[in-house]
This record gives C-alpha cells, sequence and structure tokens, in this order.
C-alpha cells in the first residue's frame, strides 16, 4: 500500500459554505477511505474574530487570521477553499492559482463572465486542479439519471424543463446584505441559484448554446443591517432602507447545441416552495424527473406502451445508485445536502492526487457564468442571445 499523503487545507471565509467545506473535508477519512490522504486543517482566514475563534476553537484549525493572504501564502497549505462572497472570489482565485494552490471554489466564480474566464484561464496557465460548487450535480439520483440518458434508455432527448425556486428572500424585511448589490454580487437569482440549473442542464443534456429571458425585481428595498450574520442568518436590521440592484426573478427559453430546446425559472422570493429545485428530461421514450425537496427520489418513466401501467415509478435512492453506500446502509434511510459536499471534495482530492479533473472545473463555472451573462444581456434588450463558449476542460461534457 502506498504511503499515506497529508494535504494541509486552508480555508478562506467561515460562513455556512466555509464550515460545510471544512466539515466534507474531515469526512473524507470515513467515506472515501482508499483516497489515502490525511487531511490536516492548517488555516482560515475570516474577517470576524468570532469565526476566527469557531475555526480553531470548535473546527479544528491550527491558526486563523483576518487577511486571506496569509492563507494562500503559507507554505504548509496545500489546497484551498474559497468560500467568500462572490466579489472577491476574482482577487482570491487569482492570487491562489498565482501561487499554484489548487482551489475548491463556489459559485458564482466572480461577479461577471469576464471575471470567471479570467479566473478559468489563471488556474489553466498555473496547472492547479479546480473545483467550483455546482453540488446537486453529486446527488446519486442525478448520477444516475446522466447514466440513463447517456445509455438511451428514454430514447432521443427532446426537451428539458428546470426550475429553482425558494423563499430564502421572500421577506421582505429580510436585510439588505451583500447578495443584493450589483457591484458585490452581481446579478441576483440568476448567478445564485439559477446558474445551479444551468450546471444541471449541461450536465445531464448538453451545453447551452442561446437564450431569451426576463427578469424583474419584487422586492425594490431592504433594511440595512446593522450586524453582520453567517449565510442567510444571523443578521440584525435598522430602519434605515437601502435599494435591491438584482433581479429576484428570471425565466428563460433556451436551445442546447445537440438541438434539444427547454425552459429554465428561478425565484428567490417565492413564497410556498421552500427549495423547489426541478429538472425534467423528456425523450422519445421516457422521461426522468429529480426534486431536490425529494433528493432521494429519481421518477423514471421509460417506454410508452405500458398500458394501464403507463407513468413514472419512484426509484428511491439505494445501493445501485452512486455513491449512496458511502453514506447510507439501504433505500429509505436518506442522504442529505452536506453528503453532496463530501462528494465534491473528494472529486476536488482526487483531482489534487491524480492530475486528472474530476471535480467541476473552473472552466464548468466559466461556462456556467456565460449562461448567466446571455441571460441578464437578454433580459435587459429582449432578444435571443448567444451563449459564448468556453475553452478548457469542462466535466460536463465528459
Amino acid at each position: 500500500m502506498k504511503e499515506k499523503k497529508t494535504l494541509g487545507v486552508g480555508v478562506i471565509s467561515l460562513g455556512w459554505m466555509g464550515r460545510l467545506h471544512t466539515r466534507s473535508y474531515r469526512a473524507l477519512a470515513e467515506k472515501f477511505p482508499e483516497l489515502n490522504v490525511d487531511i490536516r486543517l492548517v488555516a482560515c482566514a475570516d474577517i470576524l474574530e468570532e469565526n476566527q475563534k469557531w475555526a480553531t476553537e470548535v473546527l479544528g484549525f491550527e491558526r486563523a487570521t483576518a487577511d486571506y493572504h496569509e492563507v494562500i501564502e503559507d507554505p504548509q497549505v496545500d489546497v484551498v477553499s474559497i468560500c467568500a462572497p462572490n466579489y472577491l472570489h476574482h482577487e482570491i482565485a487569482l492570487a491562489a492559482a498565482q501561487a499554484g494552490k489548487p482551489f475548491w471554489i463556489e459559485k458564482p466564480m466572480g461577479v461577471s463572465a469576464q471575471q470567471s474566464k479570467e479566473i478559468a484561464q489563471a488556474a489553466a496557465k498555473a496547472g492547479v486542479a479546480t473545483s467550483v460548487g455546482f453540488n446537486y450535480r453529486h446527488t446519486p439520483a442525478i448520477e444516475l439519471a446522466r447514466k440513463l440518458i447517456r445509455d438511451g434508455k428514454i430514447g432521443r432527448v427532446t426537451n428539458v424543463r428546470c426550475w429553482l425556486i425558494a423563499d430564502y428572500a421572500s421577506a421582505p424585511e429580510g436585510p439588505l446584505t451583500w447578495r443584493y448589490s450589483r457591484e458585490r454580487a452581481g446579478a441576483g437569482v440568476v448567478g445564485d441559484l439559477m446558474s445551479h440549473g444551468a450546471d444541471l442542464v449541461q450536465y445531464l443534456v448538453g451545453r447551452i448554446a442561446s437564450v431569451s429571458a426576463l427578469t424583474d425585481t419584487f422586492i425594490k428595498e431592504r433594511p440595512i443591517p446593522t450586524k453582520m450574520g453567517v449565510g442567510h442568518g444571523g443578521y440584525e436590521v435598522g430602519d434605515e432602507m437601502g435599494p435591491v440592484q438584482n433581479e429576484d426573478y428570471v425565466a428563460i427559453m433556451m436551445r442546447l447545441d445537440n438541438g434539444v430546446v427547454g425552459t429554465l425559472e428561478s425565484s428567490r422570493v417565492a413564497v410556498g416552495p421552500r427549495a423547489e429545485y426541478v429538472i425534467e428530461v423528456y425523450g422519445t421514450d421516457g422521461s426522468l424527473r429529480w426534486n431536490f425537496e425529494h433528493l432521494n427520489d429519481l421518477q423514471v418513466c421509460i417506454g410508452k406502451d405500458n398500458g394501464f401501467q403507463q407513468g413514472y415509478v419512484r426509484a428511491m435512492a439505494g445501493g445501485d445508485f452512486p455513491e449512496f453506500l458511502r453514506f447510507q446502509p439501504g433505500a429509505g434511510t436518506s442522504m442529505g445536502f452536506d453528503d453532496m459536499k463530501v462528494v465534491e471534495a473528494k472529486q476536488f482530492i482526487e483531482s489534487v492526487l491524480t492530475g486528472e479533473q474530476v471535480a467541476p472545473s473552473a472552466a464548468d463555472g466559466w461556462s456556467a457564468a456565460e449562461v448567466d451573462e446571455a441571460t441578464v444581456a437578454s433580459a435587459a434588450d429582449g432578444q435571443w442571445h448567444d451563449v459564448a463558449r468556453v475553452e478548457g476542460a469542462t466535466t460536463f461534457d465528459k
């Protein structure tokens, strides 16, 4: 057996995603022992002293700092997680690439397609492995759906429907965080949720070639926070209000390179659905349907001549679904959101160790950003817009 390798980890920004990245790294030894790697939590960067304290006293980092440069420049840090707000992604990722550090970055990679392009090109030039946080890909039901589609089980794919409808911003009294700033977040729900849908469509069906879109902002202003929180919670607000600068809602018609057509819709202010993220793929001999709110189920219809039995079969995730047995002993015992991030961590570390890009790459992140860019442009002028092609190793088309 080969000698076990030790990788030093640095995490930048310890909000919800930074903490989840950390837990995911820690789970690798148990869930994916064949990686034969020891993960060492070397350093964490966060501007909040309370998060620095949490990093060392609760999560087990050896040290914490307010300056992310100290993490990237630390010779004991081999890989970096970038979990900061969108507007910081570009400068941090370029610094990591320049230092030759493989990085796992949350999406969107920047506030524009240009920033995403520069990140992907810098990573490619530096020859570093990357991973982008398209975690819904790693759901066992989605992986099985991809195999069924590629094996031709539903015939020739004709159309796809995808929607990501959530309520996390539905309260008008919710704080005016960086997510609602055009400068700091870029687009609103387009980059935050719809980009996940774009990646799912491309991962299951094919590259999105052109889009026609409309957007709207339903909550025009929000209270300015007086105390910062973590993720979507923990904020305190005052009476002063500020304008929401990006969109709450988007609807898209799309054409794919392979002739498939489809629709894509996202909202962050829906009242009713909590996290209804759904993709449906239709073919000439069947269809598939997945809903994140029931992430352990895949609705499968194969064949169109099944008599009174025509329709969907509920396939519950179990031992014959990819990676399921890493987490649960059998069908009916559910996996959860955090498990998808453990799979993502595994793919990132495997990419680092083998030199083969296994995880969703920076090129995948750039590709989704180009869909975002075309969507925003189409919503502005009401015209169809082509989605620019990207360079580099995208993994959705492997």
